[in-house]
């Protein structure tokens, strides 16, 4: 009885961790946690390296970059069924650490930030602390890679601060560059 209770709440987990994951790609400095049902010793907390991997005892290096969680534990299930007769693994992304933005130039504080939630260009702006005095408000550019390429946008953060022209805040995506003149 307690064993069907608990593989109910863990099931209830997973769908609902299902949900939220599935699209989520995991990156360098992600960190995960490895659960192995009835194999405590094959359970681990684990940063993802630089090189994209994770390392777990038996299995040794599993590639988790750019996996969704769901993938990444169907990955490790299925190296443990060379030493296990049935394993059941889950995967919990604990801490978002790999999406990143940069904001450059004439900005209070400039540097790397990350992008843990939605964040649009006006927020990542006061998160560095707002306009430098000399800050060219008018022409601020957002590099973002895509496909290979780099695409610049130029935004007027002062129309869209005044209401016009129609511009828009942009939400940024991980990996964009951000460039106050």
């Amino acid at each position: 009885m307690k064993k069907a209770v608990i593989l109910i709440i863990l099931s209830l987990f997973v769908f609902s961790f299902k949900i939220w994951a599935k699209d989520y790609k995991i990156g360098p400095e992600d960190v995960i946690e490895v659960g192995v049902w009835k194999e405590p010793d094959l359970s681990r907390t684990v940063i993802v390296r630089p090189d994209g991997k994770i390392s777990l005892p038996l299995i040794g290096d599993v590639q988790a970059k750019g996996l969704t969680p769901i993938q990444l534990k169907d990955e490790i299930q299925r190296k443990f069924k060379s030493f296990l007769s049935n394993p059941v693994v889950f995967v919990i992304l604990t801490e978002i650490n790999s999406p990143k933005i940069y904001i450059l130039g004439k900005v209070k504080s400039p540097g790397m930030y990350p992008l843990k939630s939605d964040l649009t260009l006006l927020q990542a702006i006061a998160l560095a602390g707002g306009f430098a005095e000399w800050a060219k408000k008018d022409k601020v550019i957002i590099l973002r890679r895509e496909k290979e390429k780099d695409i610049r946008l130029i935004v007027n953060i002062d129309k869209f601060v005044k209401n016009k022209g129609g511009e828009k805040d942009v939400e940024l995506k991980n990996g964009d560059r951000v460039i106050i003149p």
